[in-house]
Protein backbone atom coordinates (compact mmCIF):
# COMPACT_ATOMS: atom_id res chain seq x y z
CA UNK A 1 0.00 0.00 0.00
CA UNK A 2 2.96 2.52 0.76
CA UNK A 3 4.67 1.81 -2.69
CA UNK A 4 1.41 2.49 -4.12
CA UNK A 5 0.82 5.99 -2.20
CA UNK A 6 4.15 7.05 -2.71
CA UNK A 7 3.73 6.10 -6.87
CA UNK A 8 0.69 8.12 -6.61
CA UNK A 9 2.46 11.29 -4.57
CA UNK A 10 5.48 11.26 -7.40
CA UNK A 11 2.69 11.42 -10.27
CA UNK A 12 0.96 14.10 -8.67
CA UNK A 13 4.27 16.34 -8.48
CA UNK A 14 4.78 16.11 -11.86
CA UNK A 15 1.14 16.81 -12.69
CA UNK A 16 1.35 19.64 -10.21
CA UNK A 17 4.48 21.47 -12.31
CA UNK A 18 3.32 20.13 -15.91
CA UNK A 19 0.50 21.96 -15.26
CA UNK A 20 2.08 25.30 -14.28
CA UNK A 21 4.01 24.87 -17.85
CA UNK A 22 0.42 24.63 -19.64
CA UNK A 23 -1.31 27.59 -17.33
CA UNK A 24 1.28 29.53 -18.28
CA UNK A 25 0.68 29.04 -22.21
CA UNK A 26 -2.95 29.80 -21.89
CA UNK A 27 -5.45 31.26 -19.62
CA UNK A 28 -8.61 29.78 -21.28
CA UNK A 29 -10.70 28.09 -18.48
CA UNK A 30 -12.07 25.49 -20.48
CA UNK A 31 -7.94 24.31 -22.08
CA UNK A 32 -7.35 24.22 -18.12
CA UNK A 33 -10.45 21.93 -16.99
CA UNK A 34 -9.81 20.18 -20.26
CA UNK A 35 -6.17 19.23 -19.68
CA UNK A 36 -6.67 18.44 -15.62
CA UNK A 37 -9.51 15.97 -16.82
CA UNK A 38 -7.90 14.31 -19.07
CA UNK A 39 -4.51 14.08 -16.98
CA UNK A 40 -6.41 12.74 -14.11
CA UNK A 41 -8.62 10.55 -16.36
CA UNK A 42 -5.17 9.23 -17.88
CA UNK A 43 -3.60 9.00 -14.36
CA UNK A 44 -6.87 6.99 -12.68
CA UNK A 45 -6.67 4.67 -15.59
CA UNK A 46 -2.61 3.69 -15.21
CA UNK A 47 -3.07 3.29 -11.18
CA UNK A 48 -5.84 0.89 -11.87
CA UNK A 49 -4.27 -1.25 -14.61
CA UNK A 50 -1.21 -1.76 -12.52
CA UNK A 51 -3.31 -2.59 -9.75
CA UNK A 52 -5.00 -5.27 -11.74
CA UNK A 53 -1.42 -6.95 -12.55
CA UNK A 54 -2.00 -10.50 -11.89
CA UNK A 55 1.14 -12.06 -10.49
CA UNK A 56 -0.14 -15.67 -11.73
CA UNK A 57 -0.40 -14.87 -15.49
CA UNK A 58 2.47 -12.12 -16.38
CA UNK A 59 2.39 -9.66 -18.80
CA UNK A 60 0.19 -9.39 -21.26
CA UNK A 61 -1.04 -7.48 -23.87
CA UNK A 62 -2.98 -5.00 -21.45
CA UNK A 63 0.17 -4.51 -19.06
CA UNK A 64 2.01 -3.65 -22.49
CA UNK A 65 -0.19 -1.02 -23.51
CA UNK A 66 -0.30 0.36 -19.89
CA UNK A 67 3.80 0.91 -20.09
CA UNK A 68 3.61 2.02 -22.99
CA UNK A 69 0.98 4.75 -22.20
CA UNK A 70 2.79 5.39 -18.83
CA UNK A 71 5.88 6.38 -20.64
CA UNK A 72 3.80 8.12 -23.30
CA UNK A 73 2.45 10.27 -20.94
CA UNK A 74 4.77 10.66 -18.05
CA UNK A 75 8.36 10.60 -19.88
CA UNK A 76 7.24 14.45 -21.46
CA UNK A 77 5.82 15.47 -17.92
CA UNK A 78 9.13 14.50 -16.20
CA UNK A 79 10.96 16.66 -18.59
CA UNK A 80 8.10 19.85 -17.94
CA UNK A 81 8.32 19.47 -14.61
CA UNK A 82 12.42 19.55 -14.47
CA UNK A 83 12.09 22.44 -16.32
CA UNK A 84 9.61 23.98 -14.58
CA UNK A 85 10.86 23.00 -10.87
CA UNK A 86 14.04 24.32 -12.41
CA UNK A 87 12.31 27.93 -12.71
CA UNK A 88 11.45 27.69 -9.30
CA UNK A 89 14.62 27.67 -7.80
CA UNK A 90 15.80 30.23 -10.16
CA UNK A 91 12.62 32.20 -8.83
CA UNK A 92 13.46 31.38 -5.04
CA UNK A 93 16.76 32.39 -5.57
CA UNK A 94 15.71 35.91 -7.60
CA UNK A 95 12.75 36.11 -4.89
CA UNK A 96 15.38 35.96 -1.81
CA UNK A 97 18.15 38.94 -3.77
CA UNK A 98 14.65 41.44 -3.81
CA UNK A 99 14.19 40.86 -0.46
CA UNK A 100 17.30 41.28 0.56
CA UNK A 101 19.40 43.34 -1.41
CA UNK A 102 16.82 45.45 -3.38
CA UNK A 103 14.30 45.85 -0.83
CA UNK A 104 14.53 49.23 -1.54
CA UNK A 105 13.69 48.98 -5.57
CA UNK A 106 9.59 48.57 -6.35
CA UNK A 107 9.61 45.07 -7.66
CA UNK A 108 7.92 41.88 -6.98
CA UNK A 109 9.57 39.55 -4.09
CA UNK A 110 9.01 36.68 -5.91
CA UNK A 111 8.96 36.75 -9.94
CA UNK A 112 6.08 35.75 -11.97
CA UNK A 113 6.88 32.47 -14.69
CA UNK A 114 8.01 33.18 -17.98
CA UNK A 115 5.95 31.90 -20.51
CA UNK A 116 9.46 31.80 -22.67
CA UNK A 117 10.54 29.02 -20.04
CA UNK A 118 7.30 27.35 -20.94
CA UNK A 119 7.48 27.14 -24.36
CA UNK A 120 11.28 25.67 -24.26
CA UNK A 121 9.56 22.92 -21.85
CA UNK A 122 6.72 22.05 -24.53
CA UNK A 123 9.58 22.32 -27.24
CA UNK A 124 11.76 19.48 -25.17
CA UNK A 125 8.63 17.61 -23.74
CA UNK A 126 7.85 17.04 -27.58
CA UNK A 127 10.94 15.33 -28.26
CA UNK A 128 10.45 11.67 -25.94
CA UNK A 129 6.63 12.03 -27.13
CA UNK A 130 7.28 11.91 -30.46
CA UNK A 131 10.06 9.60 -30.04
CA UNK A 132 8.07 7.01 -28.07
CA UNK A 133 5.07 7.04 -30.28
CA UNK A 134 7.09 6.29 -32.90
CA UNK A 135 9.04 3.13 -31.19
CA UNK A 136 5.67 2.05 -30.59
CA UNK A 137 4.14 2.26 -33.91
CA UNK A 138 7.53 1.66 -35.95
CA UNK A 139 10.54 1.10 -34.07
CA UNK A 140 9.24 -1.85 -32.65
CA UNK A 141 9.43 -4.01 -35.70
CA UNK A 142 12.27 -1.97 -37.80
CA UNK A 143 14.24 -4.83 -37.80
CA UNK A 144 18.20 -3.89 -38.55
CA UNK A 145 20.26 -6.62 -39.89
CA UNK A 146 24.20 -5.55 -38.59
CA UNK A 147 26.56 -7.25 -40.01
CA UNK A 148 30.35 -7.89 -37.90
CA UNK A 149 33.65 -9.60 -39.22
CA UNK A 150 35.63 -10.66 -36.37
CA UNK A 151 39.05 -11.69 -36.99
CA UNK A 152 41.20 -14.79 -35.19
CA UNK A 153 44.74 -15.50 -35.30
CA UNK A 154 44.08 -19.15 -34.14
CA UNK A 155 40.59 -19.73 -36.42
CA UNK A 156 41.23 -23.02 -38.15
CA UNK A 157 41.75 -22.33 -41.53
CA UNK A 158 38.69 -24.12 -43.16
CA UNK A 159 36.38 -21.45 -41.09
CA UNK A 160 38.12 -18.67 -42.91
CA UNK A 161 34.78 -16.51 -43.77
CA UNK A 162 32.50 -19.23 -42.02
CA UNK A 163 29.43 -16.51 -41.42
CA UNK A 164 26.61 -16.69 -38.39
CA UNK A 165 23.10 -15.28 -38.03
CA UNK A 166 22.48 -14.44 -34.22
CA UNK A 167 19.01 -13.75 -33.21
CA UNK A 168 18.35 -13.36 -29.41
CA UNK A 169 15.21 -12.24 -26.93
CA UNK A 170 12.17 -13.10 -29.33
CA UNK A 171 9.71 -12.62 -26.58
CA UNK A 172 6.98 -13.85 -28.71
CA UNK A 173 4.30 -13.27 -26.43
CA UNK A 174 4.50 -9.61 -27.28
CA UNK A 175 4.36 -10.02 -31.04
CA UNK A 176 0.79 -8.65 -32.59
CA UNK A 177 1.87 -8.34 -35.98
CA UNK A 178 2.49 -11.68 -38.30
CA UNK A 179 3.15 -9.80 -41.37
CA UNK A 180 6.37 -7.80 -39.79
CA UNK A 181 7.44 -11.20 -37.91
CA UNK A 182 7.16 -12.81 -41.41
CA UNK A 183 9.09 -10.07 -42.67
CA UNK A 184 11.79 -11.01 -39.99
CA UNK A 185 12.31 -13.87 -41.24
CA UNK A 186 12.93 -13.72 -44.45
CA UNK A 187 15.45 -10.86 -43.62
CA UNK A 188 17.46 -13.89 -41.70
CA UNK A 189 16.78 -16.36 -44.60
CA UNK A 190 17.81 -13.72 -46.79
CA UNK A 191 21.75 -13.89 -45.23
CA UNK A 192 22.61 -16.98 -46.77
CA UNK A 193 24.43 -17.80 -43.26
CA UNK A 194 26.37 -21.04 -42.71
CA UNK A 195 24.96 -21.63 -39.12
CA UNK A 196 22.35 -20.04 -37.21
CA UNK A 197 22.38 -19.30 -33.42
CA UNK A 198 19.34 -18.39 -31.11
CA UNK A 199 20.41 -16.81 -27.53
CA UNK A 200 17.38 -17.07 -25.41
CA UNK A 201 14.08 -15.45 -24.23
CA UNK A 202 11.78 -17.86 -26.76
CA UNK A 203 8.95 -16.13 -24.09
CA UNK A 204 7.71 -13.78 -21.82
CA UNK A 205 6.71 -16.64 -19.36
CA UNK A 206 4.30 -19.27 -20.80
CA UNK A 207 5.48 -21.68 -23.21
CA UNK A 208 1.49 -20.82 -25.20
CA UNK A 209 2.83 -17.77 -25.85
CA UNK A 210 4.79 -19.35 -28.74
CA UNK A 211 1.91 -21.69 -30.35
CA UNK A 212 0.88 -18.87 -32.98
CA UNK A 213 4.21 -17.93 -34.17
CA UNK A 214 5.64 -21.96 -34.79
CA UNK A 215 4.60 -22.11 -37.81
CA UNK A 216 6.36 -18.96 -38.93
CA UNK A 217 9.90 -19.88 -37.09
CA UNK A 218 9.60 -22.79 -38.83
CA UNK A 219 10.27 -20.85 -42.23
CA UNK A 220 13.92 -20.56 -40.97
CA UNK A 221 15.96 -22.41 -43.71
CA UNK A 222 17.91 -25.18 -42.68
CA UNK A 223 21.39 -24.03 -42.42
CA UNK A 224 24.25 -26.41 -43.07
CA UNK A 225 26.19 -26.48 -39.92
CA UNK A 226 22.91 -26.51 -37.78
CA UNK A 227 20.81 -24.46 -35.50
CA UNK A 228 21.61 -24.03 -32.01
CA UNK A 229 19.63 -22.07 -29.19
CA UNK A 230 20.03 -21.46 -25.31
CA UNK A 231 17.68 -20.74 -22.55
CA UNK A 232 17.15 -16.93 -21.56
CA UNK A 233 16.50 -15.76 -17.77
CA UNK A 234 12.22 -15.48 -18.82
CA UNK A 235 12.69 -19.35 -19.99
CA UNK A 236 12.50 -20.79 -16.56
CA UNK A 237 9.23 -18.71 -15.70
CA UNK A 238 10.53 -17.16 -12.29
CA UNK A 239 8.79 -13.34 -13.15
CA UNK A 240 4.98 -14.93 -12.27
CA UNK A 241 3.15 -16.69 -9.50
CA UNK A 242 2.97 -20.47 -10.33
CA UNK A 243 -0.38 -22.78 -8.89
CA UNK A 244 1.97 -25.28 -8.08
CA UNK A 245 5.36 -26.47 -8.41
CA UNK A 246 4.52 -29.06 -11.08
CA UNK A 247 2.37 -26.33 -13.04
CA UNK A 248 5.80 -24.77 -13.54
CA UNK A 249 7.89 -27.95 -14.52
CA UNK A 250 5.26 -28.53 -17.13
CA UNK A 251 5.72 -25.08 -18.36
CA UNK A 252 10.07 -25.13 -18.58
CA UNK A 253 9.61 -28.43 -20.60
CA UNK A 254 7.08 -27.17 -23.35
CA UNK A 255 9.13 -24.17 -23.40
CA UNK A 256 12.46 -26.42 -23.86
CA UNK A 257 10.38 -28.31 -26.17
CA UNK A 258 9.51 -24.89 -28.31
CA UNK A 259 13.16 -25.29 -29.49
CA UNK A 260 12.95 -28.57 -30.92
CA UNK A 261 9.41 -27.85 -32.65
CA UNK A 262 11.42 -24.52 -34.79
CA UNK A 263 14.09 -27.42 -35.76
CA UNK A 264 16.68 -25.81 -33.57
CA UNK A 265 18.70 -27.68 -31.14
CA UNK A 266 18.53 -26.81 -27.51
CA UNK A 267 22.12 -26.70 -25.88
CA UNK A 268 21.81 -27.61 -22.09
CA UNK A 269 25.87 -26.92 -20.60
CA UNK A 270 27.15 -28.85 -23.26
CA UNK A 271 29.05 -28.64 -26.46
CA UNK A 272 28.69 -30.11 -30.18
CA UNK A 273 32.24 -29.80 -32.82
CA UNK A 274 30.85 -28.14 -36.43
CA UNK A 275 33.28 -29.77 -38.71
CA UNK A 276 34.20 -28.44 -41.57
CA UNK A 277 37.13 -29.61 -44.22
CA UNK A 278 39.87 -30.15 -41.98
CA UNK A 279 39.14 -28.08 -39.08
CA UNK A 280 36.36 -28.03 -36.64
CA UNK A 281 35.12 -25.64 -33.94
CA UNK A 282 33.47 -26.20 -30.55
CA UNK A 283 30.00 -24.65 -30.21
CA UNK A 284 29.35 -24.50 -26.31
CA UNK A 285 26.10 -23.58 -25.39
CA UNK A 286 25.09 -22.66 -21.25
CA UNK A 287 21.74 -22.44 -19.63
CA UNK A 288 21.21 -19.22 -17.96
CA UNK A 289 23.78 -17.03 -16.01
CA UNK A 290 23.31 -13.54 -14.78
CA UNK A 291 24.76 -11.47 -12.03
CA UNK A 292 21.54 -10.65 -10.81
CA UNK A 293 19.19 -13.27 -12.81
CA UNK A 294 18.94 -17.00 -12.71
CA UNK A 295 22.19 -19.04 -12.73
CA UNK A 296 22.16 -22.22 -14.28
CA UNK A 297 24.71 -21.91 -16.63
CA UNK A 298 27.94 -24.47 -15.61
CA UNK A 299 30.84 -23.40 -18.46
CA UNK A 300 32.63 -26.47 -16.24
CA UNK A 301 29.87 -29.05 -17.50
CA UNK A 302 29.09 -27.59 -20.66
CA UNK A 303 33.38 -27.75 -21.73
CA UNK A 304 34.11 -31.01 -20.69
CA UNK A 305 36.85 -32.97 -22.49
CA UNK A 306 37.89 -29.25 -23.84
CA UNK A 307 41.16 -28.39 -24.53
CA UNK A 308 42.24 -24.54 -24.35
CA UNK A 309 43.96 -24.45 -27.93
CA UNK A 310 40.39 -25.78 -29.43
CA UNK A 311 38.24 -22.54 -31.13
CA UNK A 312 35.40 -22.42 -29.31
CA UNK A 313 31.95 -20.26 -29.63
CA UNK A 314 30.23 -19.97 -26.71
CA UNK A 315 26.17 -19.23 -26.13
CA UNK A 316 25.21 -17.52 -23.04
CA UNK A 317 22.19 -15.50 -22.24
CA UNK A 318 23.22 -12.73 -20.26
CA UNK A 319 26.61 -10.79 -21.06
CA UNK A 320 27.43 -10.29 -17.43
CA UNK A 321 28.24 -13.79 -17.32
CA UNK A 322 31.21 -12.77 -19.74
CA UNK A 323 31.95 -10.05 -17.59
CA UNK A 324 32.34 -12.35 -14.45
CA UNK A 325 33.20 -15.71 -15.53
CA UNK A 326 33.74 -15.97 -19.03
CA UNK A 327 36.53 -13.24 -20.05
CA UNK A 328 39.12 -14.70 -17.68
CA UNK A 329 38.11 -18.23 -18.03
CA UNK A 330 41.39 -20.54 -18.56
CA UNK A 331 39.61 -22.90 -21.08
CA UNK A 332 39.80 -19.18 -23.42
CA UNK A 333 36.35 -19.00 -25.09
CA UNK A 334 37.13 -17.12 -27.97
CA UNK A 335 33.97 -15.39 -29.12
CA UNK A 336 31.03 -15.34 -26.67
CA UNK A 337 26.95 -14.51 -27.73
CA UNK A 338 25.09 -13.01 -25.81
CA UNK A 339 21.78 -10.81 -26.08
CA UNK A 340 19.21 -10.02 -22.69
CA UNK A 341 19.85 -6.05 -22.41
CA UNK A 342 17.45 -5.18 -25.55
CA UNK A 343 19.65 -1.64 -24.89
CA UNK A 344 17.37 -1.17 -22.61
CA UNK A 345 14.76 -0.65 -25.98
CA UNK A 346 15.18 3.53 -25.72
CA UNK A 347 19.00 4.90 -26.66
CA UNK A 348 20.58 6.72 -29.42
CA UNK A 349 22.95 5.17 -32.06
CA UNK A 350 24.95 6.90 -34.72
CA UNK A 351 26.92 3.97 -35.98
CA UNK A 352 30.52 4.26 -35.89
CA UNK A 353 30.99 7.52 -33.52
CA UNK A 354 28.31 7.10 -30.57
CA UNK A 355 26.12 4.84 -28.66
CA UNK A 356 24.43 5.88 -25.68
CA UNK A 357 21.53 3.64 -23.72
CA UNK A 358 20.28 3.60 -20.32
CA UNK A 359 21.48 -0.03 -20.47
CA UNK A 360 25.74 0.57 -19.86
CA UNK A 361 24.69 2.18 -16.56
CA UNK A 362 23.92 -1.79 -15.80
CA UNK A 363 25.98 -3.40 -18.23
CA UNK A 364 29.71 -3.10 -18.97
CA UNK A 365 29.24 -4.81 -22.30
CA UNK A 366 25.28 -3.61 -23.60
CA UNK A 367 25.26 -4.06 -27.40
CA UNK A 368 27.55 -4.79 -30.56
CA UNK A 369 31.27 -6.20 -30.39
CA UNK A 370 33.49 -6.05 -27.08
CA UNK A 371 37.01 -7.70 -26.83
CA UNK A 372 39.48 -7.65 -24.28
CA UNK A 373 42.84 -9.77 -24.20
CA UNK A 374 41.94 -11.24 -27.43
CA UNK A 375 38.47 -12.57 -26.61
CA UNK A 376 35.52 -11.09 -27.91
CA UNK A 377 31.71 -10.94 -26.71
CA UNK A 378 28.94 -9.85 -29.17
CA UNK A 379 25.67 -8.50 -27.59
CA UNK A 380 22.76 -8.98 -29.89
CA UNK A 381 20.12 -5.90 -28.69
CA UNK A 382 17.13 -7.90 -29.62
CA UNK A 383 14.44 -9.63 -31.83
CA UNK A 384 11.50 -8.89 -30.13
CA UNK A 385 10.57 -6.19 -27.27
CA UNK A 386 9.37 -6.90 -23.72
CA UNK A 387 7.34 -4.18 -20.59
CA UNK A 388 7.96 -1.12 -23.29
CA UNK A 389 5.64 -1.82 -26.50
CA UNK A 390 8.63 -0.03 -28.72
CA UNK A 391 11.91 0.50 -29.68
CA UNK A 392 13.59 4.44 -29.96
CA UNK A 393 16.78 4.50 -31.47
CA UNK A 394 17.64 0.95 -30.53
CA UNK A 395 16.04 -1.13 -33.21
CA UNK A 396 15.31 -5.02 -33.19
CA UNK A 397 18.64 -6.52 -34.50
CA UNK A 398 19.22 -9.78 -36.61
CA UNK A 399 23.03 -9.94 -36.51
CA UNK A 400 25.33 -11.83 -38.90
CA UNK A 401 28.83 -11.84 -37.58
CA UNK A 402 31.56 -13.33 -40.32
CA UNK A 403 34.67 -14.84 -38.93
CA UNK A 404 38.13 -14.00 -40.88
CA UNK A 405 41.51 -15.49 -39.78
CA UNK A 406 44.01 -13.37 -39.15
CA UNK A 407 44.67 -9.92 -36.78
CA UNK A 408 42.52 -7.07 -37.92
CA UNK A 409 43.55 -4.00 -39.41
CA UNK A 410 44.31 -1.13 -37.65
Amino acid sequence: MVRWLLLIAVLLFIEFYAFQAFRTLTKLRWALLSYQVISLLLLVFIVYSFTQFDRSVGQTKQTLFTMGLLLLVYVPKIVLMLIMFGEDIYRLFRGGINYFINADIDTSVFPTRRKFVSQVGFGLAAIPFLSLIYGIAIGRYNFKVLKQTVYFPDLPDAFDGFKITQISDVHSGSFDNPEKINYAIDLINEQDSDMILFTGDIVNTHATEMHPWLETFNRIRKHDFGKYSVLGNHDYGEYIDWKSAKAKDDNFAAIKDLHRQIDFKLMLNEHAFIEKGNGRIALVGVENWGKNFKQAGDLHKASQNLKKEDFKILMSHDPSHWEYEVKNHPTNYHLTLAGHTHGMQFGIEIPGYFKWSLAQYVYKQWAGLYEEFGRYVYVNRGFGYHAYPGRVGIMPEITVLELKKGQKLA
